[in-house]
């Protein structure tokens, strides 16, 4: 009678009302989630894999009815992360849950036995204040601080393609609940922090650092001068083939000459376990770039004596790639961070390295784009040769670019001056 009152539909095989068939035949939250990861995983990049498991397993710890013989959260979050919300190949060579393939240690068994037992129903989430806890964790890091703005709203839309897939395919909710929580993420600051990264001297004394620290050294002086001359991504890098290479000829009068790089391909650092041939890295185009993009990248000539020199005493791969480990294959971030870290205390003060100052090899593509903004470069060329979008651009370097507009400022006035000359 309260059903009829609603103005509810009755299945007719069952002769329920629809929200009691729903309450009845729902899935709990795990087991939603292990499905959803199994639908999105075939046509997904191994980065955005990785994205939805680790989204994932931050929420549904957040998503139980009771707390009672919970297991350690690095155990749970290990579990979910590692096991239920990775595919591997079974059997039969379909795609399924890692764990039910593969026998996970006992206590990853025991976690996972835990959640599936004392998961939420997915009807629960009818009720939207239940998000606010897993929006909130969302926005924070491993550590329990405020996480980079980017990586919130990276987060975010997972949970939210999710709650659309519950709602628009599977049927499981009447309306996505992530629409009615009032809630937006703490503010952070994106913007790099310049007191940090490296000036020009420091840049060419880490370099140097680098190429005097022995054989691999030696082998890899190049690739860093192409995070700092090029400020190229280390994932571009190690693509990087003689191909791509536009190098003017060695010889007296071409020595001020620029060559160019054709950049289309990028090997980021993913992990064996998210791509499907079980490598550390993926193949794939330019970051936010359409597959087969490319962007040509001038580079200066101290960078042409970099390459030219790493070419012809190292030679390349067998499929053109300049860098590689020692076997052949992707050089490790493990390598060439170990690499860094030893430049660093050959140069730096004790107190430098104790500090943040070019703290990764990144800072050196950070020092590079800064270069090129403090000598007037167009910001628009700027963002081109770096691979950014506009907006991206002007959100991490804001501080340096409005500290050009000064300069600027001059050459309008200057212009209007001898405009309104007689």
């Amino acid at each position: 009678m309260a059903a009829l009152r609603d103005h509810q539909q009755f299945d007719e095989e069952t002769g329920l009302p629809a929200a009691e068939l729903m309450a009845r035949t729902s899935p709990s939250w795990f087991e939603h989630a292990t499905e959803y990861v199994l639908m999105k995983w075939p046509r997904a990049a191994a980065k955005h894999r990785a994205s939805i498991a680790e989204s994932l397993a931050v929420v549904t710890p957040l998503f139980v009815t009771t707390k009672r013989g919970a297991p350690r959260a690095t155990v749970l979050r290990a579990a979910l992360y590692q096991w239920a919300f990775r595919a591997v190949r079974n059997s039969e060579g379909s795609w399924a849950p890692r764990h039910v393939v593969e026998e996970p240690p006992a206590d990853i068994r025991a976690a996972l036995g835990w959640i599936a037992a004392n998961s939420r129903k997915v009807k629960d989430l009818e009720d939207p204040a239940l998000l606010r806890p897993a929006l909130e964790a969302l926005a924070l890091r491993l550590d329990g601080k405020k996480a980079a703005e980017n990586t919130v709203r990276r987060k975010r839309m997972v949970l939210s393609n999710m709650l659309r897939y519950t709602v628009d395919e599977k049927g499981l909710l009447s309306a996505n609940p992530l629409l009615r929580v009032d809630w937006t993420a703490p503010e952070s600051d994106d913007e790099i922090d310049f007191r940090f990264v490296p000036g020009p001297a420091v840049a060419r004394a880490l370099l140097g650092a680098v190429r005097d620290s022995g054989p691999r050294g030696e082998h890899l002086h190049a690739f860093f001068g192409c995070l700092y001359y090029a400020a190229m991504r280390p994932g571009e890098i190690v693509a990087l083939k003689e191909s791509d290479c536009t190098l003017p000829p060695s010889s007296p009068d071409s020595v001020k000459e620029w060559g160019e790089l054709l950049l289309g391909e990028s090997r980021p650092e993913v992990g064996g376990g998210w791509t499907d041939e079980g490598t550390s890295y993926e193949k794939r185009g330019l970051k936010r770039r359409k597959s087969g993009a490319t962007r040509t990248v001038p580079i200066p000539p101290v960078l042409v004596h970099l390459l030219r020199e790493h070419i012809a005493r190292y030679g390349t791969a067998d499929d053109g790639r300049l860098f590689r480990a020692a076997r052949g294959g992707r050089v490790a971030s493990t390598e060439y961070c170990d690499l860094w870290d030893r430049a660093r205390e050959a140069v730096l003060t004790p107190a430098e390295v104790e500090s943040s100052l070019a703290a990764v090899p990144y800072s050196l593509r950070h020092a590079g784009v800064s270069l090129w903004i403090k000598s007037g470069v167009d910001p628009a060329e700027v963002a081109a040769r770096a691979g950014h979008s506009i907006a991206v651009l002007y959100r991490f370097y804001a501080k340096i670019l409005k500290g050009g507009q000064q300069h600027s400022n001059n050459l309008i006035a200057r212009a209007l001056d001898d405009d309104e000359q007689p």
